[in-house]
């Protein structure tokens, strides 16, 4: 069963012990509990099992619905936290080690310069409760193949303000069009790249809509695209009434079988490292859930070359919202879409054991002309898309 805590609104780093590997558990496992429907599990049947769908094989739906009534009743008792802009006018710039937005809001910056001339950029945006580090082995990749990194810290995770609270969808998407716009002007002359992972790839994705920043193509690397029109009606439910009830209660992963990655170290590494999360609010989870839903919508307006990267193991994101989303993508698209399953592949592709195999697929698109012509290849250890979601009916 899932740990929960008392509310802790000072957005500092909840004390609780590292996470276990034995569980599977990483930086993403705590943040989207409820990502795993075959468990029975919500965003807050962990911390309330009684509750857990799973139950309904004697319960029945008369229990659903007494829980709907119990969730209108309780609709005045709290409202999900999200945190105000800086409310300081300011010129948005890069420095040496941070961005400054237009509230004046500082985001850290991680960097990896392409080794010798650069060929692209790429602007990365990592996943729940993670920060720019994340993108350490990924940044030393492409750069040696001529392909300049530049990471940052979201608002509410690594070393930002307000650290461990939800700031608003709208406000990491805006972040966004600050960040693309400032690297146009930087490198006026290189093509432009998102790389969103896990929540990061829900950022990119909503940033599209309804106008979309000013880049070449974007990477979505296991997207967290989840929406609520694809969750069980109780799941919807449970979640809505924990957010409005408790939204500062704290969850964590322990306890939680669930895989996230094959590379234990790096999981380990995770655990000790403080600037990952690894207690999440429940308004925090309420905020993911709404980003998430924002992204399928904004899906409908991918017009750039994509490259969509996703796991067969992938524990974390489920694969039959994947697969339906996968189909859903516009067909009359303007530039050319990709998509890679990794037969190997679990949620964290880019720190899995198989890494170099997934950054090696990301180095050679991003430096592709003919994106079209790379997109019709595939490799015998992947899986074509259509076979993996057939497998799933």
């Amino acid at each position: 069963m899932l740990n929960s805590t008392g509310d802790k609104p000072s957005g500092g780093l909840f004390p609780v012990p590292y996470l276990r590997p034995s569980l599977g558990s990483s930086a993403i496992a705590p943040a989207l509990p409820y990502l795993r429907p075959s468990l029975g599990s919500s965003a807050i049947a962990p911390a309330l099992p009684y509750l857990r769908p799973s139950l309904g094989s004697y319960c029945g739906r008369s229990c659903y619905g007494a829980l709907i009534v119990f969730v209108l009743l309780l609709s005045a008792c709290a409202t999900p936290y999200v945190q105000p802009p800086a409310f300081r006018h300011s010129e948005a710039s890069l420095n040496g080690n941070y961005a400054v937005m237009d509230d004046g809001y500082r985001l850290p910056l991680s960097r990896w310069q392409a080794e010798g001339p650069s060929h692209a950029v790429v602007l990365a945006v990592h996943g729940m409760n993670d920060y720019s580090n994340s993108f350490n082995s990924t940044g030393r990749y492409l750069s040696q193949h001529g392909i300049s990194v530049i990471a940052y810290d979201q608002r509410g995770f690594g070393n930002t303000q307000g650290h461990a609270l939800w700031h608003g969808s709208e406000r990491l998407v805006q972040d966004i069009h600050t960040m693309t716009g400032l690297l146009r002007e930087r490198y006026p002359e290189q093509p432009l790249y998102l790389l969103g992972e896990s929540m990061g790839g829900a950022v990119v994705l909503a940033s599209l809509s309804p106008e979309s920043p000013d880049i070449d193509g974007i990477i979505l690397v296991a997207p967290a695209i989840w929406s609520r029109s694809s969750m069980p009606y109780y799941q919807r439910a449970l979640l809505w009434l924990a957010a409005h009830t408790v939204p500062g209660k704290q969850l964590t992963g322990e306890g939680l079988e669930l895989k996230p990655s094959d590379n234990i170290e790096m999981l380990r590494a995770l655990g000790r490292d403080p600037l990952v999360i690894k207690a999440t609010r429940v308004d925090v989870l309420y905020g993911v859930s709404n980003l998430m839903d924002n992204a399928q919508v904004a899906s409908s307006d991918l017009n750039s070359d994509t490259l969509i990267l996703y796991g067969k193991n992938d524990e974390i994101i489920p694969k039959q919202p994947t697969c339906e989303w996968l189909q859903s993508l516009p067909a009359n698209a303007v530039r050319s879409t990709h998509t890679v399953i990794y037969e190997n592949g679990y949620h964290m592709l880019t720190r899995d054991l198989q890494a170099d195999t997934v950054l090696h697929d990301i180095a050679a698109w991003l430096l592709a002309l003919d994106k079209q012509g790379l997109a019709e290849k595939n490799a015998s250890d992947r899986m074509h898309v259509t076979s993996f979601c057939v497998h799933l009916r």
